[in-house]
């Protein structure tokens, strides 16, 4: 960027005139199957579902691809990486009209989403060219491009109506083609690509360009991304459906109504680059922010009857925003969401001058999965009230959050500007009286907290370590019962009178896993934000959400299927709570006894599981609750069942739990971080490792414990494997809870290496009990190595986590040499817990995949096999890991557990 103001400025005006044009190509092409997608729904016969997903695939896709261009542009250069992706993007295009069958299109369609990924290139590109007084224009002008929606929606259907779809996509596949060679004929490298090679210097590595990613304020900015050019695609697809059914347009006036649209919220975007030149681009959000507030307010208002009794009667009035008034605020909005595109691309440059392409990669991804995620949040709000105005709601609530955010934000920032005079000011005037800065209230929270100080431990640490730790495990276990009750629920519906799919009731059942999994990446992060008493007790809360939902929800064979998806979707809130109560509780223990409480509370935590499996069936056969439960459904044999107790069951339970952890829990002073403070475990090399073995032992175990009551009935027909499903489970929580010492004792990288020895052994053992082809078999030995699977994860899911507090223990005295004894002590409390955390949310997505796996072996080969083998590979992969990083001689734990078992187990891991 230094070099930037010596560019000659026809070379500044070469490369944007040609990003520009070439980023409106690939806009063209990103979006051509608004155009083509109905030539093809009716040449496939395609069903709406599988319609919306090869229309969405392009987004999807160029939206993800975003990031890693990006990261490809600040090594390679623009030049070479916007012609390679103009010509695989051209390629695509081209292939897309050789498909037959309809995975074939969705192939292609992935190539083309390539296209939309060009927005990076051209961002890292053009800013190398410009100084940051000019930037803002540049890469106004530049974004403009987005006006080859416009031209698709405009030119295609004539081409469409001569020469049928392949004919557009061949028009626009030797277009894009055309640009990119003379893209790579005429365009130059940037300047600080080419100084880099005239020294001589490397490129940053990966990880020097994605380090900036853990700053929070590059999250804020994929936020403020997310609305203005995320919603702006969203409403760009939504729009000609909106109006044809709101106002009764026909399909061209609607077209023209919403090009009208594009074009206020493409062309636009120069002025606002300029704009942010002039003054400032925070100004200019703010007036995006301010602005789309009011205007979505106008928009969310529905047609509304109003009714008031006055002293003569009855006065009758309706509110209804007519078509052109309508339009025009649409058209005022994108004016102001173009504005605020070109305000956060003016941010990065600025901010992240050497690593454009990461972190402009990442806000592009954020802000293109918007076009992907909202149309699917207007059609579900649309479903769930019923009121079309709903698709303006939420962005109306999208944007409250982000001009909220940005605020706290910029205060903030002024007011750390003032200082600590600004601090001592009273809430407000009135309390300037009785106002004290130096007195602050912080119930149970605990401000000195040495569990390595062996008296302190003794005397006061130890009880109230336990104390919390008893209070964390119900909490966890009813957790656990929660995210996994949705699977005993979804087997069931379809007795009591639903009338959903395979394929639907496929998807109910697995987004708990995917929702659970997710929301640990969240929630990993959340006890040294809020404090781990405060968050135990609002994510303990939050259950009562699925167990309500549900116990109303299946009374009802009416009920929408969008409401069982949402759901499903919240029972992950139980998953999702596993992340935070292992972080919290890391921070109460001295790491000699560290192993040993994880150990027992995710152990008794993960017990919920089987204790779910084991109570709901028998709840659902009786009125528990009475009158107030609700009605039970008949079935065909003439048996009762209540279906709904399967929710209520746990609601008193939750209420207990929750009224604990908000009396009986602490928070812990030092324990306090922000998310930017925690992020730094991204950069940590073994939490990465760490992520990978605890797939190989929790992901195993949540994924089994899903999987292996539908295997043994598919294997095993003649045995009713109902009666021991809970068995693995719980053999698998009771291993983890019961063994945690022994890790503590020999070492956990140790226990580790044997367990995934074992666990080798044990899968060889199913594969060679199975059946073949419906024939021998042994559900004995079958079931017998499935059960010393479920005993094997629990161990090794206590050793791995005995073995992050080690880790960091050696790591950050190494990393972080600055610190003194007791900062490097709590940096790696902080970092071990942050990961604790981290690793769980990466292998819950096993309760996912491993079903998933089972069923793609069996439709693909007839048979689990696949899936099992590729299991055992996985294990062999974690042997090697643990044995080359941590238990080989001269390995990071190696010198520590060297002498574990030996007297030395109660010695701190140094």
């Amino acid at each position: 960027m230094d070099s930037a103001g010596t560019v000659p400025r026809s070379d500044q005006n070469r490369a944007l005139a040609l990003s520009t044009i070439a980023f409106t190509a690939c806009f063209a092409v990103w979006t051509i199957f608004s155009i083509i997608g109905v030539g093809i729904k009716a040449e496939l016969g395609l069903n709406e579902a599988q319609f919306g997903l090869l229309v969405a695939t392009p987004i999807l896709t160029g939206s993800i691809s975003r990031l890693f261009l990006g990261v490809w542009t600040e090594k390679y250069g623009g030049r070479l990486v916007f012609t390679a992706q103009m010509l695989l993007t051209a390629l695509a295009t081209w292939a897309l009209t050789f498909a037959s069958t309809y995975i074939m299109y969705l192939v292609a369609a992935l190539g083309i989403g390539l296209a939309g990924g060009s927005f990076i290139i051209g961002v890292a590109y053009v800013s190398r060219f410009y100084d940051a007084g000019h930037q803002g224009t540049a890469l106004g002008i530049f974004g403009a491009g987005n006006v080859g929606a416009a031209v698709t929606k405009f030119v295609a259907p004539f081409v469409m109506v001569a020469y049928g779809w392949q004919g557009v996509a061949h028009v626009w596949a030797i277009g894009l083609a055309i640009m990119a060679v003379i893209f790579f004929l005429f365009a130059k490298d940037d300047p600080e690509l080419v100084a880099r090679r005239q020294s001589g210097v490397k490129a940053p590595s990966l990880t020097q360009q994605f380090a900036p990613l853990r700053n929070l304020q590059v999250w804020r900015f994929s936020l403020y991304y997310f609305f203005v050019f995320g919603a702006f695609v969203a409403l760009a697809l939504w729009m000609p459906h909106y109006l044809i059914d709101v106002y009764g347009l026909d399909v061209r006036a609607a077209g023209m109504a919403a090009a009208a649209f594009s074009l206020s919220a493409s062309l636009f975007r120069a002025y606002g680059g300029h704009l942010s030149d002039k003054f400032g681009a925070r100004a200019v959000m703010y007036w995006t922010f301010g602005f789309s507030l009011v205007l979505l307010f106008m928009l969310s208002y529905p047609p509304t009857d109003y009714v008031i009794q006055g002293k003569d009667g009855a006065i009758t009035f309706s509110t209804e925003m007519a078509l052109w008034p309508f339009i025009i605020t649409l058209f005022v909005l994108g004016f102001f969401m173009s504005l605020g595109k070109a305000a956060v691309f003016k941010h990065i440059p600025v901010y992240y001058p050497h690593h454009v392409g990461a972190v402009g990669g990442l806000v592009g991804m954020i802000g293109g999965l918007g076009g992907f995620v909202l149309p699917i949040g207007f059609g579900a709000l649309l479903e769930l009230t019923g009121i079309y105005t709903s698709c303006f709601a939420l962005l109306f609530a999208l944007v409250a959050i982000a001009l909220g955010w940005m605020h706290l934000s910029v205060r903030a920032m002024e007011r750390a500007a003032h200082g600590p005079e600004l601090d001592a000011l009273p809430e407000l005037p009135e309390m300037q009286e009785i106002h004290s800065p130096e007195k602050t209230a912080m119930p149970r929270t605990l401000t000195e907290w040495q569990p390595e100080n062996a008296d302190f431990w003794q005397q006061k640490g130890r009880a109230v370590a336990r104390r919390n730790l008893w209070i964390s495990i119900p909490a966890l276990l009813l957790a656990f019962s929660v995210w996994m009750v949705w699977s005993m629920v979804v087997a069931r519906l379809p007795a009591i009178g639903f009338d959903f799919t395979s394929s639907q009731l496929f998807w109910l059942a697995a987004l708990p896993g995917l929702s659970g999994a997710t929301l640990r990446i969240f929630y990993s992060f959340m006890v040294p934000i809020f404090g781990g008493r405060l968050w135990t007790t609002l994510s303990t809360a939050s259950l009562l959400l699925p167990a309500i939902g549900i116990g109303y929800a299946v009374q009802n064979p009416e009920t929408p299927y969008l409401i069982f998806l949402a759901l499903a979707l919240l029972c992950g809130l139980g998953g999702g709570n596993f992340a935070s109560s292992m972080a919290n509780i890391a921070y109460f223990f001295p790491k000699a006894e560290k192993g040993n409480a994880l150990a027992l509370n995710a152990g008794l935590g993960n017990l919920g599981v089987s204790v779910m499996q084991f109570l709901v069936p028998i709840v659902i056969t009786a009125g528990v609750f009475g009158a107030m439960g609700g009605s039970p459904v008949t079935l065909d044999d003439g048996s009762q069942l209540w279906m709904q107790n399967a929710g209520f069951v746990w609601v008193p339970f939750i209420l207990v739990a929750t009224a604990a952890a908000w009396l009986g829990m602490n928070d812990i002073a030092d324990a306090k971080a922000s998310f930017r403070d925690q992020a730094i475990i991204f950069s940590r090399f073994h939490n990465w490792v760490m992520c990978v073995l605890y797939t190989g032992t929790f992901g195993s175990f949540i994924g089994y414990s899903a999987g292996f009551p539908l295997l043994t009935r598919l294997m095993f027909p003649e045995v009713n494997a109902l009666q021991y499903v809970f068995l693995g489970p719980l053999v698998g929580a009771l291993s983890r809870a019961g063994t945690g010492w022994i890790s503590d004792r020999f070492g956990g990288g140790r226990v580790t290496f044997w367990t995934f020895l074992g666990m080798i052994i044990a899968v060889y053992g199913v594969i060679f009990f199975l059946p073949s082809d419906g024939q021998g078999g042994s559900f004995m030995g079958f079931f017998a190595c499935f059960m010393a699977l479920f005993f094997l994860t629990g161990v090794g899911n206590a050793s791995t986590f005995q073995m992050i507090p080690a880790i960091m223990g050696r790591e950050i005295p190494r990393l972080m040499p600055e610190l003194d004894a007791v900062a490097s002590r709590r940096q790696a409390e902080r970092e071990s817990a942050a990961i604790i955390a981290f690793t769980s949310a990466i292998a819950a997505y096993g309760a996912f995949f491993i079903p998933k796996l089972y069923g793609t072996s069996i439709a693909m080969t007839g048979a689990p096999n696949g899936a099992l083998w590729a299991f055992l590979g996985f294990y062999v992969i974690c042997l090697v890991v643990t044995w080359v990083y941590y238990t080989r001689p001269g390995g990071l734990l190696y010198d520590i557990e060297r002498g574990r078992g030996t007297g030395a187990a109660a010695q701190p891991a140094e």
